[in-house]
């Protein structure tokens, strides 16, 4: 059983910057990579928003710099996934598909996901470029002039409609019921804009698309049309748009640490207010598994230099720092 000062679980903006600043701390940290190296970033085309990139950076592209430059100082990555933690003794115990280690602190930035529709196309397109995208913030400006769609009828999906008016000519909110969910402030808003224009009874069945060639002479996949299906008649009918924003939710990666640590209604980590320390001293959370929020490249990040700083303290307090 390999024992470490610090272990942290996730990669992402969040994982990698706690193993950064955990580093450059002499901590040592191990990181488990997971199911998915690099986290939501990883199916996001281009990344314009993350400071010190003018001209943009891929998602992917980003998520290698921050990898390279923790390996750079120190930091050990390991290509496992854990499936059980027992946070409740001392030093904690994690388990991994290929092994069991311990740890005087754990990280956690095992992050979110996005609810899809479940139709398959849809997470394929988000992650090909093609159209698709769970966030609004993220993806907005590059549907600039086009008409798109947004699926869903709670606060994200209104808040994600009235966003994306700023960039685009129109935009369908769909939704399978006759009424939103939102709050009533928020539905106000968004009914009165002339731009937004709401689908009632409306579900996705289908993303239709065509095959374009690019500049470079790749072919790419792109949405062209919705297949919609009515949830009263169960009439169908296309929708052109050149755009989709899924916003159904998303799901904090917490089952693993489910009855050990405490969790909001849907989910995510509860933190100490101001800092990333849990309700077990010695275990700490960054990045989307405790924000559901603001949900950035640059909050996560944020969050995971706290983590680390956080760490980085209490280890020293127990003694534990050298």
């Amino acid at each position: 059983m390999s024992h470490h000062k610090v272990i942290i679980v996730g990669t992402g903006p969040a994982g990698y910057t706690a193993a950064l600043y955990a580093s450059r701390a002499n901590l040592a940290p191990l990181v488990f990579e997971g199911a998915q190296p690099g986290g939501q970033l990883t199916i996001t085309t281009e990344v314009e928003n993350f400071p010190g990139f003018r001209q943009g950076i891929a998602g992917p592209a980003l998520m290698d710099e921050m990898r390279e430059q923790v390996i750079r100082f120190g930091t050990t990555l390991k290509p496992e996934t854990v499936l059980q933690a027992d946070l409740q003794g001392r030093p904690f115990k994690l388990t991994t598909d290929k092994g069991e280690y311990t740890a005087d602190a754990v990280i956690i930035a095992t992050g979110a996901s996005a609810m899809w529709l479940g139709i398959g196309k849809d997470e394929q397109l988000s992650r090909s470029g093609g159209g698709v995208s769970a966030c609004a913030t993220c993806d907005g400006f590059f549907f600039r002039g086009k008409e798109i769609a947004v699926v869903g009828g709670g606060d994200t999906a209104v808040e994600e409609a009235t966003f994306l008016t700023k960039f685009a000519t129109r935009v369908h909110l769909i939704h399978r019921r006759d009424k939103l969910r939102a709050s009533k402030a928020m539905q106000e808003r968004a009914l009165k804009n002339e731009k937004i224009q709401p689908l009632w009874n409306k579900v996705v069945l289908d993303v239709l698309t065509s095959t374009l060639e690019t500049p470079m002479g790749e072919k790419v996949e792109k949405i062209r049309a919705l297949k919609l299906k009515d949830t009263v008649d169960g009439s169908e009918s296309e929708l052109a748009v050149e755009g989709l924003f899924v916003a159904i939710g998303h799901r904090p990666n917490t089952s693993l640490f489910a009855g050990q640590l405490p969790m909001d209604e849907t989910g995510y980590l509860q933190v100490e207010k101001g800092s990333s320390r849990t309700s077990i001293p010695g275990v700490f959370a960054c990045g989307d598994v405790q924000d559901h929020v603001y949900r950035q490249a640059i909050t996560a990040a944020g969050s995971g230099c706290m983590a680390a700083i956080d760490a980085e303290r209490w280890l020293a307090e127990q003694g534990l720092a050298d």
